[in-house]
């Protein structure tokens, strides 16, 4: 709740707001004083655009009308792309993007450059969401969700001798990053409308990128990690598969402690 921050002292904060059109949501985190936290979800109405939306929860939430002294916003969509860090120009951002995506109006394309990973992520943003919060907040930093699950999970990765592939389960949608020690050998979303869709998917990426069966690891993340009997049924064929638990992974942070709070706002907090 918003009650427990002093917007006396928002200068000192972080501000993140998530936005998807299965809802919008926003935290404020003071990185020097963990217990000062609130986290709000904010509804949206799927027979409006996500613009008109978003000027809705700007005009009626007070929280979104102080200064802060950072402003990020993550941006939920699956049309993104991962280029290698060595061969990226800043010119070349709308060519790579559209050789992997058919071109639609009132559309931006914007990158995340990853060090952990080495990898930069290209995303497409509705232009009209984008001109609306820089408008509100002009020193916003703008994300797509895949890019801090990609460099949480880099990171991760690099523990250990096994190869590891990382799946972030919600509803309706997967997330995938694969690695060899730190190196991104694939990032992809899938559709999937049930747990045979998601099986399906892992078990056939494990197979083209010839993952050991007995030593490499699955990990599932996300909100729909356990749901339908997932890890059961990719036990029958895979040997190291985990779940990860937020708060588990960020056990001395206040944040995990926050159930309803995507995982991918987690890792951005965290991980900064």
């Amino acid at each position: 709740m918003t009650e427990r921050i002093d917007f006396t002292k928002s200068e000192q904060y972080t501000l993140s707001i998530r936005l998807s059109a299965d809802g919008f949501s926003f935290s404020i985190y003071n990185p020097l004083a963990d217990d000062d936290f609130c986290f709000e979800s904010y509804p949206v109405d799927a027979s409006r655009s996500l613009t008109a939306n978003l000027k809705e929860m700007l005009a009626r939430t007070d929280a979104l009308n102080h200064p802060y002294k950072r402003v990020n916003v993550l941006y939920d969509t699956s049309r993104f792309t991962s280029v290698p860090f060595d061969v990226f120009e800043d010119e070349q951002m709308d060519g790579l993007f559209y050789h992997n995506f058919r071109q639609v109006t009132n559309e931006i394309v914007l990158c995340n450059i990853l060090g952990k990973s080495n990898t930069v992520i290209l995303f497409g943003m509705d232009k009209h969401v984008h001109q609306l919060v820089l408008e509100h907040f002009p020193k916003a930093r703008f994300f797509s969700t895949v890019s801090p699950l990609t460099e949480y999970f880099a990171r991760k990765s690099r523990l250990g001798n096994t190869r590891k592939l990382y799946a972030h389960i919600r509803k309706q949608l997967m997330e995938v990053c694969c690695y060899d020690r730190g190196k991104l050998l694939l990032l992809n979303s899938f559709s999937c409308k049930q747990a045979s869709d998601c099986v399906y998917y892992l078990l056939y990426i494990w197979e083209q990128l010839e993952y050991n069966r007995e030593k490499d690891e699955l990990h599932l993340a996300g909100e729909w990690a356990t749901k339908e009997g997932l890890p059961e049924e990719l036990r029958k064929y895979l040997r190291q598969v985990f779940i990860v638990y937020p708060k588990a992974e960020f056990n001395r942070s206040g944040i995990s402690k926050i159930e309803e709070m995507p995982f991918d706002m987690q890792t951005l907090l965290l991980c900064e």
